[in-house]
């Protein structure tokens, strides 16, 4: 796919439920966009690994069993973000989760002279997504993703990627637990909704269509704020 032509850094945050489809939209508009994924777990492990002065202070406070800092993961972010394959923009992971957090990430990015151009909130339907939740496997040998009703094998039993016959589910894709996770998430997201709204810099897009309907809508997204 042809990477469109940015003229200056996008910053998004995209805002949804498990299984609402972040990771494949997030994959789709890097490579569209040439923006980056940043996942706050990864950054952490990363930082840590490479012994950064963020990254061993994270390393301490972990190895307590306590929570790594907002101080410290802006401080992790910020490294990250002096990094030259982030130029064209990034796509925020898990970062922010608070209304604190959000505006320590509105100072750090306006230090650099830039900002979140949309947190988009892909919006689904709880119960419909009980069903797609609870319906995922995959194959325990490659990791191919299947589903009860939207996705099966060819053939029964054998994964289209590899012919493995073994699968497997996770252990919190049953439909209590994943009531249960809907519920945190929107008792959390919640005060995001309202502090991008009020900015704003909040879109919406209806994420239980097709996949390729919804990279549209959100391509459309970026093609605005990017001209804005």
């Amino acid at each position: 796919m042809t990477t469109q032509t940015m003229t200056r850094p996008v910053n998004l945050i995209l805002l949804g439920p498990p299984g609402a489809g972040k990771g494949t939209q997030a994959r789709m508009l890097e490579d569209t966009f040439g923006l980056v994924q940043l996942s706050t777990g990864d950054l952490l492990r990363d930082a840590v690994a490479k012994g950064t002065a963020a990254g061993t202070a994270a390393k301490a406070v972990m190895e307590k069993g306590d929570l790594v800092s907002d101080e410290i993961v802006i401080a992790i972010l910020s490294d990250r973000l002096d990094q030259p394959d982030v130029t064209k923009g990034t796509i925020l992971d898990g970062f922010p989760r608070t209304e604190a957090q959000a505006a320590a990430l509105d100072e750090l990015l306006a230090d650099r002279g830039q900002k979140i151009d949309a947190a988009i909130s892909l919006d689904v339907d709880d119960e419909a997504m009980v069903a797609r939740v609870s319906g995922r496997y995959t194959c325990s040998t490659c990791g191919e993703g299947y589903h009860d009703e939207f996705k099966q094998p060819a053939t029964v039993g054998v994964c289209d990627k590899c012919q493995s016959n073994e699968f497997k589910r996770r252990a919190d894709d049953n439909a209590d637990t994943v009531r249960t996770r809907l519920s945190a998430y929107h008792a959390q997201t919640a005060p995001l909704i309202s502090y991008y709204d009020n900015r704003g810099a909040l879109s919406r897009v209806h994420a239980m269509g097709d996949i390729g309907d919804i990279a549209a809508s959100l391509g459309a997204i970026v093609t605005e704020v990017t001209a804005a």
